[in-house]
């Protein structure tokens, strides 16, 4: 039973910045066939949009492991949690950032949640993740912790 669930779409900007690749195409292709430009934009244009929203990370929390994208921990090595935004995030991403920490950003999306990694085995001090919901995963992170220890 997952008790968080994101998913991190990029707004819809994000495909309107991609928008000029269609008149290149066309005026690339032209000289050949003005028909076979416009067929090879839509194509091109559609296979880009399509790869980006594909591979959109899923965020999630269940009983046992806080998954992000393709990496998860158990949460019994989840430490302390905190949820940054605005300035405080930025300074996370940049002059604070530890070298060795587990970082995913998005640059659609600027708060940050910052989950401490108790793991003894793992040299990584902590996951710095980007969330359009910090306080609510922070939160689910938290209980999840706690109710694990009980």
């Amino acid at each position: 039973m997952s008790t968080y669930s994101e998913r991190l779409w990029p707004s819809p900007l994000v495909a309107a910045a991609y928008s000029p690749l269609v008149p290149v195409i066309i005026l690339v292709c032209a000289p050949f066939n003005v028909w076979l430009g416009l067929g090879a934009a839509v194509l091109v244009y559609a296979a880009v949009i399509v790869s980006i929203y594909a591979r959109v990370p899923r965020v999630s929390l269940d009983n046992e492991f806080f998954t992000y994208g393709n990496a998860h921990v158990e949460i019994e090595f989840i430490g302390a949690v905190s949820a940054f935004s605005g300035p405080s995030a930025r300074e996370q991403r940049g002059p604070l950032l530890d070298a060795r920490a587990w970082t995913k950003f998005r640059a659609y999306i600027d708060p940050v949640v910052k989950i401490e990694i108790l793991d003894a085995n793992d040299p990584t001090p902590y996951w710095l993740v980007s969330s359009r919901r910090p306080q609510e995963l922070a939160a689910a992170l938290r209980d999840a912790r706690t109710l694990r220890k009980n």
